[in-house]
């Protein structure tokens, strides 16, 4: 079990480390099953704020905002589209850039899908 937790911590620190560009409005969204003390502290610590839906047991009130929640789901749905590409999902890059610049490619291509005209 601590090695479940270890991997959440080490989940949500890259997260956090990733956003924090700028620590002022930094903020991330998890689901419900991340509802504890010691990630909103790590959040903290690393200079975020942790978005996270209060669990129906929670003894004290805390800060959530729904409306910055909804905008979790965009995200996650981005994500499951760009995965409907074979060589995201598996990861055959070796190289991180290779990998991501593929990512790119993927959104792009998502991107004009979305946005290509009728006529």
């Amino acid at each position: 079990m601590s090695d479940m937790r270890f991997r959440q911590e080490r989940n949500i620190a890259f997260q956090v480390r990733v956003g924090s560009f700028s620590p002022e409005s930094v903020s991330f969204a998890c689901h419900l099953g991340y509802d504890a003390d010691r990630i909103r502290e790590l959040a903290v610590n690393k200079g975020a704020w942790a978005n996270i839906p209060p669990k129906s047991n929670r003894n004290k009130p805390i800060c959530f905002s729904p409306h910055l929640y909804r905008a979790r789901n965009l995200v996650e749905r981005f994500f499951n589209r760009i995965k409907q590409c074979r060589r995201v999902a598996t990861r055959y890059d070796k190289l991180a850039a290779n990998y991501l610049a593929f990512v790119q490619l993927a959104s792009i291509r998502l991107w004009l899908r979305a946005n290509e005209s009728a006529s």
